[in-house]
């Protein structure tokens, strides 16, 4: 094992802390309390079972039912206090000398509706407001420390990539070689888990899929979808064997102390046909268009627009990111703790790029019938444009 036990250090949280506050401040919110694990991981260190409460001004507070003792051990925040239910609240604030907070903001994009009431009855006399979208404008972006997390999280994308030769093999099913590589990055320090915020939104590693199969759509938010092994899953590898001529989709995402790498490469055993090679060639060229540029103050969406019309000169506008009605209306996602994060880089976005915001850029073609081509690396915004942290060769690699 490669990685080792990472803690998120007390001057990085008060960074993080320090901008929230300044939204809660700003939008008159006394405070915030925080139920959602990677927004509790983002702000306190650990995701220990509990509740983090952030006033708009002072110290946080962090509330831990299951395990306290290791809580303090990850956690570099000063006020952590055990407890066992949520109607402890009004005291343990009143302990901490903060007052109960006349508005709250909770985060009602995933916050289960029980727990919202349960609040409502115990706080009657709060006003409870949406603060989700500040929570997710402040992590999307990153600072100095998290890029250097999701350098190396990129570092070990490439050296996946890199053992997919020594690997495939005529008659390797696709869950085989998926196996294979995701060993290989547990091996390495991979969690496991890759968090997404979007309801319903599930994940196991990524999507390695060759030839027809990898063009079936699924229900996830993705320009790939899947056979899968079943329908419970829905979705990436199938027990489908691998054969010569069909392209063979790595897509598969690193989590490692935390953060993301969203990496995609494409392979195949002997040569491709003209049409696959020419349509990946043409997704290596939107990826050069969108990394020019995606400069701090561009619209998110108009580089999903730049990205189409590459697409349609190439005349792939009606297989660009899924085939069909319904496929998918963005060419990238940010990227972190959570694999759907701020910004979309989706038709009709207005939100502005800022310098140290982190891009999945991501240009594929999907052709029914025959396979995906295309590419994905995680980027970060930067003056010039995207910087990109994916190095693995980028051209179709035969093997």
């Amino acid at each position: 094992m490669e990685s080792s036990q990472h803690y998120t250090p007390l001057n990085e949280l008060r960074e993080r802390q320090k901008k929230f506050q300044a939204h809660l401040q700003q939008e008159g919110i006394a405070g915030a309390l925080l139920f959602q694990n990677a927004d509790r991981f983002y702000f306190s260190g650990t995701i220990q079972q509990g509740q983090l409460y952030i006033p708009a001004s002072g110290k946080p507070v962090l509330m831990v039912r299951k395990d306290w003792q290791r809580a303090r051990r990850e956690s570099a925040l000063p006020q952590i206090a055990a407890f066992q239910s949520l109607r402890e609240l009004p005291g343990i604030l009143k302990d901490y000398r903060i007052a109960e907070p006349d508005v709250l903001g909770l985060e009602m994009d995933v916050l289960p509706a029980n727990q919202y009431l349960n609040l409502s009855r115990l706080l009657e006399k709060t006003r409870m407001v949406d603060i989700s979208h500040a929570i997710r404008m402040v992590r999307a972006v990153k600072s100095d420390y998290e890029i250097g997390l999701i350098r190396k999280a990129a570092h070990f994308s490439d050296r996946l990539a890199a053992m997919v030769p020594s690997i495939l093999r005529e008659g390797i099913t696709e869950i085989e070689l998926a196996g294979k590589l995701e060993a290989a990055a547990r091996k390495w320090g991979h969690q496991g888990l890759v968090r997404m915020r979007l309801f319903g939104g599930e994940l196991f590693y990524g999507h390695v899929m060759a030839g027809a199969t990898a063009t079936a759509p699924s229900f996830l938010a993705s320009p790939t979808g899947g056979v899968g092994v079943n329908p419970a899953m829905a979705q990436g590898s199938s027990l489908r064997p691998i054969g010569r001529h069909e392209p063979v989709l790595v897509d598969l995402v690193f989590a490692l102390d935390g953060y993301l790498s969203d990496h995609t490469r494409i392979f195949s055993m002997g040569d491709l046909p003209e049409a696959l090679t020419a349509a990946h060639n043409a997704m290596l060229e939107v990826q050069e268009v969108v990394k020019k540029a995606a400069k701090p103050g561009v619209a998110a969406g108009d580089c999903y627009d730049l990205a189409m019309a590459s697409a349609e000169e190439h005349g792939l506008g009606d297989f660009f990111m899924g085939g069909g009605p319904q496929r998918i209306r963005f060419v990238g996602h940010g990227i972190g703790l959570e694999l759907d994060e701020y910004p979309f880089l989706a038709k009709g976005q207005k939100m502005p790029l800022e310098a140290g915001m982190v891009i999945a850029l991501e240009p594929k073609v999907v052709l029914a019938g025959k396979g995906v081509v295309g590419i994905e690396n995680t980027h970060v915004v930067t003056g010039k444009g995207l910087e990109q942290l994916g190095r693995f060769r980028e051209n179709i690699i035969i093997v």
